[in-house]
């Protein structure tokens, strides 16, 4: 296992459990969104508008709640998950939100997606206090318990991820010169800022060209064009999902063979890949940390079987090798833990503090040697990931976990 930075891995699992006891029943303390029936989560999610491809997480999270309830709910309570279509829109996010606290009366905001869209409504959130739980997005400003104690991420952050690629590069193509393609919002910020901190005093040296796309471009080609013309020999290439797809389609049709980094969250098969061409997306590298569900390896494993048939009663028509269906398990499950961990006493204040108090949490579908780890001054709850290299067909896992968890 390999330190990056910030943190020190802490080794070890636990394991998780749908059914798993929680604290004995003390006297019943509810805020809004709970009664001795139902629990309310709120959520919004681009299902239509440029970053629609991310509406698999959303359905996803909903079938995940329909299984939790068929099973007789979260102690006794079944889950009211209430989410809405935002387009990706921060104006309408914050419209959406509004009436989730306060016409719906949620009890936590859970899973919201989108940089920008979670950036507009944390302050109101956090003056609310209504848990912001579990974001959609690896900014790092999501691990803030100082200045925005309702709001925690849950995967790795973007410029741990980038600082990873920089490193990469650096031991494997000592002299390369690398171009960057980077979405022009705060995510793509992180994205970047994280790069050329992996770099470090070396970033004039390898980093020869940056360039800029917007989520409303129609394509990014003309973006790819000044990349190649940069003459650069390693593609960074930080997208949501379609302008990924189409800047690793131009690359080809250009006929550059750079070697090519691809941010985790446009590192699906079914989404990104499938589109810009096997072919074309054969040798790109990423960074993971959930179980790819193209990977023939992982098909005898208990968790891998538990999501199959998940799948195939529950999202009988969704494309299993979409990697939104396996990042929706896995975060509901973490949400699932907290919920239930809370026993009877469902106030805000107390899911924040059993979100922030998740030890070496094994939840499924995670690689092996990854675990979720919080604390009230660490709100990073998955700071490990491992690289892969796309074959052609499927993601393949090659050198060690790289982490920065805290104990």
């Amino acid at each position: 296992m390999t330190l990056v930075r910030r943190r020190t891995f802490a080794a070890g699992s636990a394991a998780f459990a749908l059914t798993a006891p929680y604290v004995a029943r003390a006297q019943k303390k509810y805020d809004p969104g709970v009664t001795d029936k139902e629990i309310k989560l709120g959520h919004t999610n681009p299902y239509s508008g440029p970053a629609s491809a991310y509406g698999t997480i959303g359905k996803a999270i909903a079938a995940y709640w329909t299984m939790v309830n068929d099973k007789g709910g979260i102690n006794g309570r079944k889950v009211d998950f209430i989410s809405y279509d935002d387009g990706y829109s921060p104006p309408k996010t914050v419209e959406m939100v509004r009436k989730l606290v306060e016409n719906d009366k949620v009890f936590a905001i859970y899973q919201l997606l989108g940089t920008p869209t979670n950036t507009v409504v944390q302050k109101y959130l956090n003056q609310k206090k209504v848990p912001q739980l579990f974001v959609a997005t690896g900014a790092s400003k999501w691990g803030d318990p100082k200045h925005f104690p309702w709001t925690m991420g849950w995967q790795p952050d973007y410029a741990t991820e980038a600082a990873i690629y920089a490193k990469h590069i650096m031991a494997n193509h000592p002299n390369a010169k690398v171009a960057m393609l980077y979405q022009n919002d705060d995510s793509g910020k992180d994205y970047l800022n994280g790069f050329i901190a992996g770099f470090g005093k070396e970033k004039d040296k390898f980093l020869v060209k940056v360039v800029s796309y917007e989520i409303t471009d129609p394509t990014v080609d003309s973006q790819i064009i000044q990349l190649k013309d940069s003459g650069a020999d390693v593609f960074f290439n930080h997208a949501t999902p379609k302008a990924a797809a189409q800047a690793i389609r131009k690359v080809a049709d250009l006929g550059w063979k750079p070697v090519q980094y691809l941010v985790n969250v446009s590192a699906s098969v079914a989404a990104v890949l499938k589109p810009a061409g096997f072919d074309n997306a054969k040798g790109i590298i990423t960074a993971q940390y959930l179980k790819d569900a193209t990977d023939p390896q992982w098909a005898d494993q208990p968790d891998f079987k538990d999501w199959q048939a998940w799948m195939k009663k529950y999202l009988p028509d969704a494309n299993p090798a979409d990697s939104g269906n396996v990042y929706a398990y896995a975060v509901s499950a973490t949400m699932h833990d907290c919920l239930t961990r809370c026993g009877d006493d469902l106030t805000r204040a107390n899911l924040m503090k059993q979100a922030a108090s998740m030890h070496d949490l094994k939840v499924p579908m995670l690689l092996p040697g990854i675990t979720i780890n919080t604390s009230p001054t660490d709100f990073y709850p998955i700071q490990s990931v491992h690289l892969a290299k796309f074959d052609g067909a499927k993601w393949s896992l090659f050198g060690d976990v790289l982490s920065n968890e805290s104990a």
